[in-house]
This record gives structure tokens, sequence and C-alpha cells, in this order.
């Protein structure tokens, strides 16, 4: 009968077929790959596992507990234990500018509003200060003697060897400290408010502490502005006075420079002294102007009498356009026509027609020398363009070597100007700068005021109950969760399924409950009703999907050591698949201590020794049992060297004819640790079962198992968890006790499933 998986679901949750890698064949992937694929599932499921966090927790509760009562009990004597204290507090507005009396501006700094958030750090700083606090000890003299301290509950230091002053210089940083320690300086988020608060155990003694820091810092912020105003004005009276003296200097240098060279500046109507020109400057500019005249006035008349030279008299636009020549043209016209006209009545030497031709030709003539004029009177504008440019150009190159030789003499010249008017523009601005200092040093100005001044608080401000039973609270919970991770940590032991794919990364196959005390394991697999017999169905029905084609035909059953329950293992395994219907051979692989022969009922004179030696084969050393479709094979004489005999040939042909005629072969291997047997028959068979007692096998051991297995190349199927007391344990948000009894007592209503 097939187990139907509610015996245990378990085993099925932690491992489905998708889960195990396969390797090509349909054979187990080795070792690596069953590893890497099952670890990279575990990843993926997530790297904050909240049930996990709530099962740790569950399972050191206790201790969790404790350290909490311990935490909330401590922060109750802590909270009573100590001295109430009252906390004052006093508010100020700090502006970034002072009310402005006059449109001056101060010696002070200004901040702009890109260092406004500068500005405010240092007024918190200035509040903080040692400065500030031996201002205001002094103002209320907490230091000429020994009660603020009392007050405060400071010891007293006493007088020693340093005598009376040695101990009122350490009463006094003693003080200074207390008070530094107790004050609090808060700005209000948002606004220029700041608040400034004292503790102690006096509900007056604060508010006078924190009234006197709020005085004392207006007070010490006038004095810093005045100190600085003073010490302005008596620098800028030194400055000023170095400052005229060096203009003085510089105007008389100036003047007997300019003495001595003849240097003559003309004021051209700006108001800066240092744009004045010389004469020669002056006067070579202005030829330089009327020479650029000239010379175009020379060229345009020498190009007019260009055309005029080679043009025609009469296409000359001066001529054409003469209003003179334009009248005898056109009496040259009339006359003409009339000419024409009488021609044809009279002949040429008719007096009137010699009259008309004679008038003809004196207004030609007439023509002719006016036309000339013109074209005379355009030569001569020529030639007095030209002589009007040689003369300015002569002039200007005489007052080029002028002006030469001035500038050479007035370099020294322009320095001894610019130095004068750098000593005046300064002198001038500290002058001015010096009178509006000593006009706003007069006005007393604050940027800092008062807003609310510190009352005595009627309720102590500390300590708070609740406020440090819920930081109690919060530690306790941390200092238990801190201690129970600490715990699970250094926890070697393999308790559950979780720990087991947790700390090893193998998936579980099955969880077999530990017997009930004086039940032995031969008669819990004959019941078939039991818890321990539907276990190791649902170890069969796991393995059915360890591979594509179902459960490996070889199987070896091992351990890290002895007593874990390896041979109980393959022993109900073998059965159950027997009972299924399928051809078993169950070997006692464990050539060293054999015990599956007891636990069969056969004899042992024969086995696995005297096949792998080769003295039989395998006919001889195959033995029915009571049980259908199970056959088994002892382990034999105990061999001097089993190593030697797993690690020849014969064992793999031995597998091979065995698969022939069985189903599985199932074989009941030694322990790992201490041996080579097991690794060497792992690297064999088609599959590895690895047994592991809850409990009992620690985590180094298994790892040193795993190691040598892969150092074999096995085929590990999973992990088999025996002696598991599913009673006292948690797991998965449910309760390990399975309902293996499910059916098996039909007058029990009652179901056991949590």
């Amino acid at each position: 009968m097939l187990g139907d998986g509610k015996g245990y679901d378990g085993s099925l949750k932690h491992f489905a077929p998708q889960d195990a890698p396969k390797a090509s064949g349909g054979a187990t992937a080795p070792w690596g790959a069953l590893t890497e694929g099952w670890a990279a599932n575990n990843e993926n499921a997530g790297s904050f596992d909240l049930a996990g966090y709530w099962r740790l927790a569950l399972k050191h509760r206790l201790l969790i507990m404790a350290v909490f009562i311990a935490a909330l009990a401590i922060g109750v004597v802590v909270t009573l234990l100590t001295t109430p204290l009252y906390t004052a507090t006093a508010t100020l507005q700090i502006d970034r500018e002072a009310a402005r009396v006059l449109n001056v501006d101060d010696a002070a700094p200004r901040e702009s509003m890109i260092q406004g958030e500068e500005f405010f750090q240092t007024q918190y700083g200035l509040l903080r200060s040692r400065s500030l606090a031996e201002r205001v000890i002094e103002g209320q003299g907490l230091d000429t003697s020994d009660s603020f301290l009392e007050t405060m509950g400071v010891s007293v230091p006493d007088t020693g060897s340093s005598g009376a002053t040695g101990r009122a210089a350490k009463r006094r940083e003693l003080v200074l400290r207390t008070v530094q320690d107790n004050l609090g300086v808060s700005p209000v988020r948002g606004s220029r408010l700041v608040t400034i608060s004292f503790s102690s155990p006096s509900p007056q003694l604060s508010a006078q502490v924190a009234n006197a820091f709020a005085e004392n810092f207006i007070q010490s912020n006038l004095d810093r502005k005045f100190d600085s105003s003073s010490y302005a004005r008596q620098f800028l009276e030194d400055l000023i006075s170095q400052t005229k003296t060096k203009l003085e200097d510089s105007e008389r240098q100036l003047v007997a420079y300019a003495t001595q060279q003849q240097i003559i500046s003309v004021n051209d109507g700006s108001n800066n002294p240092g744009e004045n020109q010389s004469l020669a400057s002056n006067n070579l500019v202005a030829i330089n102007g009327a020479l650029a005249q000239a010379r175009a006035t020379r060229v345009a008349a020498e190009e007019k009498w260009r055309q005029a030279s080679s043009a025609p008299l009469m296409s000359l636009p001066d001529v054409f356009q003469n209003p003179a020549i334009q009248r005898m043209v056109e009496d040259r016209a009339t006359l003409q026509a009339q000419y024409q006209q009488n021609s044809t009545r009279f002949g040429a030497e008719w007096p009137e027609m010699v009259q008309q031709k004679a008038q003809i030709d004196e207004l030609d003539r007439q023509i002719n020398t006016t036309a000339r004029g013109i074209r005379d009177s355009i030569r001569g504008q020529f030639v007095v363009a030209a002589n009007q440019e040689r003369s300015l150009n002569s002039q200007v190159n005489a007052l080029k070597a002028d002006v030469l030789d001035l500038r050479d003499r007035t370099i020294q010249y322009n320095i001894l100007q610019r130095e004068v008017d750098t000593s005046r523009t300064l002198y001038d601005g500290l002058l001015q700068r010096y009178k509006e200092v000593g006009v706003t040093g007069g006005v007393t100005t604050n940027n800092i005021s008062i807003v609310d001044r510190a009352d005595p608080p009627s309720k102590p401000s500390s300590p708070k109950l609740l406020i440090n039973l819920a930081i109690a609270m919060l530690l306790g919970i941390g200092f238990g969760g801190m201690a129970a991770f600490v715990l699970e940590a250094l926890d070697e032991s393999l308790a559950t399924p979780d720990d087991v794919e947790a700390k090893l990364g193998i998936p579980v196959l099955g969880a077999i409950p530990l017997l009930a005390k004086g039940e032995t394991p031969a008669a819990a697999i004959a019941n078939l009703r039991s818890a321990f017999s539907e276990a190791y169905y649902s170890l069969r029905s796991a393995l059915q999907f360890s591979t594509p084609d179902g459960a490996p035909g070889s199987i070896l059953v091992t351990s890290s050591r002895p007593a874990e329950g390896k041979s109980t293992t393959s022993f109900a395994l073998a059965q159950n698949f027997a009972r299924g219907g399928k051809r078993v051979l169950l070997i006692d692989g464990d050539l060293r201590n054999p015990s599956m022969h007891r636990l069969v009922g056969v004899d042992n004179e024969k086995g696995m020794s005297n096949l792998l030696s080769g003295s039989a084969n395998l006919d001889a050393v195959v033995h029915k049992t009571r049980i259908d479709n199970l056959s088994f094979v002892s382990c034999g004489p105990l061999p001097p060297n089993p190593a030697e005999l797993w690690g020849g040939d014969r064992i793999r042909t031995f597998l091979d004819d065995a698969l022939t005629r069985f189903d599985h072969v199932i074989i009941d291997g030694p322990p790992i640790l201490g041996f080579a047997d097991a690794p060497i028959l792992a690297a064999t068979v088609g599959g590895t079962l690895f047994v592991l007692e809850s409990k009992g096998t620690r985590r180094g051991q298994a790892r040193g198992a795993m190691r040598r297995l892969k150092m074999g190349s096995a085929r590990l199927l999973g992990v088999v968890l025996t002696k598991f007391n599913a009673k006292a344990t948690s797991y998965g948000g449910y309760d390990y006790s399975y309902d293996y009894n499910y059916g098996a007592q039909s007058s029990t209503p009652k179901s056991r499933k949590r």
C-alpha cells in the first residue's frame, strides 16, 4: 500500500520534482548541481523570512522573555532612583540684521541670504560658548560657593595640597562644566526663534540660569558691536592720517616734475584731472583733423580736374549746367533756326543772312570762352587744394616730433598723476566711512531680543516613567533578539528539517519520528498504520519524484557516524518498495560492523565479501525473506580490506547484473566519517540517501560527511532526518506532530493535528 501523503506533507513540501536538478540521461544530478540548484531556490524565496524570525523567537521565547523582564525591571529601578530634574526655557528671537536707525552701514559684518544658515549656526555656537558660560557664572556668582554644586548633586572638590586658590580654580572649572552640560540650545524649525533651556533639581535655579544666559547673550552681542565700532574708528583714523600724508607728498612730486619738464596740461572739460592733455597734443589733434579734410578736398578736386581735362569741353557737367552757357545755347539755337528758315528764300550773301551768321559765330565764340574759363577754374581749385594739403602735412610732421618728445617726458608725469588720483580717491572714501562709523557708533542697535522669559517649572522634565519604560522594553526586546540570534548562530545541532536545509543546503526527503520508549523499530515497521511506517511511506513517495524515471535503481543509505538509523531506514525503505510490488534487493554493505542480517533474520555465512572477492556469485549469496518481493544479501565474513573490495570492478558488474533481476537495489552502507568505503560506494550507485539523527549529528560532522561525498562525486538524493521529536518542535508555522495515526483509532474523534 502506498502512502497517501497525509502522514508527512512536510517531505513533499520541502522537496518537489522541480526542485531537484537532473543530469543527462535521467540520472540524478551530481552533488554540485544539486546543492547549487537548491541554494538558488532558497535565494529566490526571499532574503527576509518573517516566518523564520517568528519561529526563532518562539524557539528562544524564554530567553527573550527573561531579558525583556530584566530590562523592564532595570528601567523601573533607574527611573525611581534618578533625581528629578526641572527644565526652564527662555525664547530668543535672532534676526540677521538689526533695525536700521540710520541709512548707513555700521562696522559689523553683514550676512546675505545665502549665508543666513551660517549666521544662525554661529549664533548657536556663541550661545554654547565657554566665554558666555563664564560670563553667566560670574554674573550670578555660581562659583563663589559650593551651594550650586550641592544643588546640582555634584561632589565638591576637596582642598588637598593645592590650597584655597587651587580649590577655587577647580570649583570654577567644575561649575563651568556642569553649567555647559545642563544647558540646551534648540532652534525652532522654520523660524528665527531659539530656545535656551537649563535643567537642575531646583525650579528656581533653572529659571535663573536660563534667563541669565538670555540676558548675557544680548549684552555680549552689544559689547561686540561697540568694540568693533571703536576699533573701526581707531583704525580709520590711523589710515586716514597715513593716506593724507601720502596724498600731499604725491601732489608735491607731481607739481615739481611738471615744472621741471615744462609740461602744461589743458583741461578738456571732464571732471577727472587725469584726463588733461598737453598743448602740443591738442594742436596735433586739431591740425591732423584739418589735414584729413584738406586731403579729402584735394582728392575730390584732382578727380574733377582729371575728368575735365580729358572729356570734351561741352560735355562737362559744370559747363553744361552753367546758366550763362545755357542762355547762349538757347539764343544760338533760335538764330540757327531763323538762319535755316531764311536760307530757303535768300542767298548766303544776303545782308540779313550775313548778319545772322555773324551773330551765330559770336555766340559760338562766347560759349567756348566761357567753357574754357570754367575748366580753368576747376584746375585752379585742384592747385589750391594740393597746396593746402602740403602745408598742413608739413605742420603735422613738425608737431609729431614735439608730441613724441613730450610723451617720453610725460611717462613719469602720468605715473605721479595716477598715484595722486589713487591717494585722493582712497582719502575721500576713508573720510566718508569715518563719518558714517562715527554716526552709527553712538546709536545702540541689537538684532537679538527676548520673546519669553523662563519661569520656574511646576513639574519635573525628567525622568519620564513611560518613556523610560518604553526604552527599556525596546532594549529588552533588542537584546533578547540579539541573544537569540547569537545562540542560534552558535547552535551546531540539526534538530529540524529547516535546520538541515538552512545549515547544509540539502533538501529533506523525510522526517522519521522518534519511537516511544520501549518500542522497537521492527515492531513499528510491522505495524502498517503506525506513524513510523507512514513516515517511511512518505519517504518512498519522495524518492519516486527524485528523478524523471522515478526512484533510482541503486540506492546507497549512509550516515556520518554509526547508530543514526541508516540500517533501519534501509530495511524500511526496501520493505515499502517491496509492498508496492517492486522487486527489491537489500544489501548489507557495512563490511566492518554488519547488523542487517539480524534484523532480516538470515544467517551471515556468505554475502557481499564473498561476491566482491570472487569466491561466490549472485545466486549463491541472495536469500529470500519472509516479505514478498524482498531479497537480501548479507555481509558475509568480515574482510581485512573492505575499501579495496568496494574499489574493484566487481561491484559495478554485480550492480548491473542485479538490476536486470530486481527493480531496486538498496545498500545499507557503512558510516562516512573515518572510513573510505562509503565515498567509494556512493560514486558507484545511482543515488545516495544521507541519514541524519535529529539533535544527534552536529553541523560540523554533517558538513565533513558531505565534503567526503562531494569528493567522491556522489549523486545525493537528499536527507532523511531520523529520531525526530515532532511534539517538541515547531516548524513552518505548524507543529511537527503530523497526524500519522489518522484513521488508526476510529473511536477517537479528536484530531491530533494542530
